[in-house]
């Protein structure tokens, strides 16, 4: 697959991307090089996995990281259970040292993500979400797989890829994530699109959206992230929620109004939906006309959007 073609398979699955994007995605995949996604929650870090498993024809195969996450959860774990009802079975049929080596056989292994990556016939997509949210240990047991594309497993010994997976790695920065760990990735850092970009997302994801309205909406998102008050920016999903739930109201112009009503499907915290409404009241007063209200949402009194 070649650089246009890449694009093209993004543009099919509507994921509206630049040639940045798609040119480190490119180099990372032929060089077989891991590669670290950075951004504040949203962007769609998650999403870039996703739409490459489905470009390259492969399976997704996702670990979803978290505080305490260790071998047994996402490399493997033995089934214990099986285990002693084979000892059970095979005592005195057996001797012990051919029972104890029988037990950690491929039989009674359980793969979980990262070794059933690696050992697949074919090639996988690799998603290791918010890496940033598990240990700092975890991270260092990554770097074997990463580097080598093997692991390690002490009854077994060291198990190398059949196929080498594309592994995505994304972190919202809520650590700082190593520099070992760092130097076997490609990086790519994604922010908040540009006004003109998630436009554009819109109409892609959200087909017959009134324009004027998705001009709105977008104004109105990009208002809440510049806010320093609100403490929960609206992600991308979030904008596409709020424009599906206004489309299913048959909405086409934001009031003040609507605002109020629909808020809670674009921000996602009390205190962030109770400083956009004093924000709107203040602002506003009685004026429901959605174009003019207030400049916390990216709108100015009197301008038009059209």
């Amino acid at each position: 697959m070649d650089l246009v073609t890449l694009k093209q398979k993004f543009e099919e699955e509507k994921y509206i991307c630049d040639d940045h994007l798609v040119t480190v995605l490119y180099v990372a995949l032929q060089l077989g090089r891991p590669l670290l996604i950075e951004g504040a929650a949203g962007v769609g870090k998650t999403e870039i996995a996703k739409v490459m498993a489905d470009a390259l024809g492969r399976d997704l195969v996702r670990l979803q990281c978290y505080e305490g996450l260790d071998e047994s959860k996402s490399l493997y774990e033995w089934n214990y259970q099986k285990q002693l009802l084979s000892i059970q079975i095979n005592m005195g049929k057996t001797n012990e040292e051919e029972l104890t080596r029988s037990l950690f056989s491929d039989e009674y292994l359980l793969e979980r993500p990262l070794l059933r990556s690696i050992r697949s016939k074919k090639p996988v997509v690799l998603l290791i979400d918010e890496i940033d949210k598990s240990d700092e240990e975890f991270e260092a047991f990554l770097l074997e797989l990463l580097s080598d594309h093997q692991v390690s497993i002490p009854e077994i010994g060291t198990i190398r890829a059949e196929s080498i997976p594309f592994v995505v790695l994304t972190s919202n920065r809520a650590r700082p994530i190593s520099d070992a760990l760092r130097r076997r990735c490609a990086y790519l850092y994604i922010e908040y699109p540009e006004p003109e970009k998630e436009l554009r997302i819109l109409r892609a994801k959200v087909p017959g959206v009134d324009e004027r309205l998705a001009v709105q909406i977008v104004s109105a998102v990009h208002g809440f992230r510049d806010n320093e008050a609100i403490l929960k920016k609206p992600s991308i999903a979030e904008t596409l929620d709020w424009a599906s739930a206004l489309q299913a109201l048959g909405v086409r112009d934001l009031t003040q109004e609507i605002l109020k009503d629909t808020v809670g499907f674009v921000l996602k915290n009390n205190e962030d939906i109770e400083t956009v409404l004093n924000s709107v009241n203040a602002c506003c007063g009685d004026d429901e006309t959605g174009d003019r209200y207030a400049c916390h949402c990216g709108h100015s009194h009197g301008e038009s959007h059209g």
